[in-house]
């Protein structure tokens, strides 16, 4: 360039893109429609959440010491949530552990890394809380999930689940 002449405009033309930044907290109550949003998405076939007993079950989670639900929001909406269960426990001299539930991302947002947020976010506070592991068990047979719950440090091959049903 010559002294004297303007340097070429090198964002003409392009588009402007507003990145969002995520936000990462616990639910309150304000929150339940979203979160019945996204867990419709996780089991579409259970029945639709509604009424007093759904609603009860979710503020005594938000009540309840130990119980988390975190979730995460994009641009002032919920799009993500996990459940985690910090469970007291007398072995491993008195460690708790965690078992994370209901991991949900939108699926309009899915592989975006959103998931692995906050899958990191919940996995934090299990270890902030003191535990000395973290479960999950999935339902999904889907291989993409699966390489989901990896990308993310848990391991299927340090347990094995068993499940009872009544």
């Amino acid at each position: 360039m010559r002294p004297g002449e303007r340097s070429p405009d090198l964002t003409r033309g392009l588009r402007r893109v507003r990145y969002v930044a995520p936000v990462i907290r616990e639910a309150a109550a304000e929150d339940f429609p979203a979160i019945v949003r996204l867990y419709r998405q996780l089991t579409p076939r259970d029945p639709i959440v509604e009424g007093a007993p759904h609603r009860d079950a979710f503020e005594t989670i938000l009540k309840t010491p130990g119980l988390t639900l975190m979730v995460l929001e994009l641009d002032g909406t919920v799009v993500a949530t996990t459940y985690l269960n910090v469970i007291p426990n007398i072995t491993r001299g008195a460690s708790p552990y965690a078992v994370i539930e209901n991991v949900v991302v939108d699926e309009a947002v899915r592989g975006t890394g959103l998931g692995k947020r906050i899958m990191a976010a919940t996995l934090d506070a299990a270890w902030a809380a003191g535990c000395y592991k973290a479960m999950l068990l999935t339902g999904s047979t889907n291989p993409v999930t699966h390489a989901f719950y990896r990308s993310c440090g848990f391991s299927p091959d340090a347990k094995q689940a068993y499940l009872a049903r009544p």
